[in-house]
């Protein structure tokens, strides 16, 4: 039977981008909805400041994303197009490089110059990409994609607290939407966590302890200006 395994680094990129923008949705509009319900507001306060934030949230997240993870794309090409001069204008040094590289992580010299010369004879900048520069088609930046993914989850995570705001009593907001946020944001931490490969419990710990205290301190804002305010 053929070994096999399983591994996530293909997940990487949009992963990190769809957790990000879930965990913050939560949080950051779960957060300014109960800053606004400790002061004392109307529900159709809460809710306008709760959907402002929602879309305001997701088009930052898309934004922020895209041009992020551009300028890496940028990088990433401005090194493989040096490295595509450099194949064409100095291939022996070129292969000594390799050759150092396969050195440096245990071949013998001999073996080494002949697996840089076999690689480098069948795709000589895919394996100096890999191998020096750390780049493979798995990894790659791709902008548009960590875009969508953040505006999008970003927006299914600021539903939540929105949602809770339009169907929780008025009283009992500054209490169901922090319980039912960090429910979500722990649930989301562990789930990351697992479909990345780490702990689950170590995930959910994590996110839920930010999302408590960043809803503490808004809450604490709120009451503040909510009570001192004319």
């Amino acid at each position: 039977m053929a070994h096999r395994e399983h591994h996530v680094n293909d997940r990487i990129g949009w992963l990190r981008a769809a957790v990000l923008g879930a965990n913050d949705g939560i949080l950051s509009t779960a957060s300014l909805i109960v800053g606004v319900a400790a002061s004392a507001a109307t529900r159709q306060q809460t809710l306008v400041a709760g959907i402002a934030g929602l879309v305001a949230g997701a088009l930052s997240m898309a934004a922020g994303e895209y041009v992020s993870v551009s300028s890496q794309r940028d990088t990433e090409r401005a090194s493989l197009d040096l490295e595509r001069h450099e194949l064409a204008t100095q291939p022996k040094a070129e292969e000594d490089e390799l050759t150092g590289i396969y050195v440096d992580r245990g071949l013998d010299p001999d073996l080494a110059r002949v697996v840089a010369r076999q690689l480098m004879a069948k795709d000589a900048l895919a394996a100096h990409a890999r191998d020096e520069l750390g780049l493979t088609e798995e990894l790659a930046a791709r902008p548009l994609q960590a875009a969508l993914a953040s505006a999008a989850t970003f927006a299914v995570g600021a539903g939540v607290p929105v949602v809770a705001a339009l169907v929780a009593p008025v009283g009992t907001l500054a209490i169901v939407i922090p319980a039912l946020s960090v429910v979500c944001l722990v649930a989301l931490g562990a789930i990351a966590a697992r479909a990345g490969g780490a702990s689950p419990l170590m995930g959910a710990v994590r996110v839920g302890f930010w999302g408590i205290l960043a809803m503490a301190a808004t809450a604490a804002v709120g009451r503040l200006f909510g009570t001192v305010g004319p």
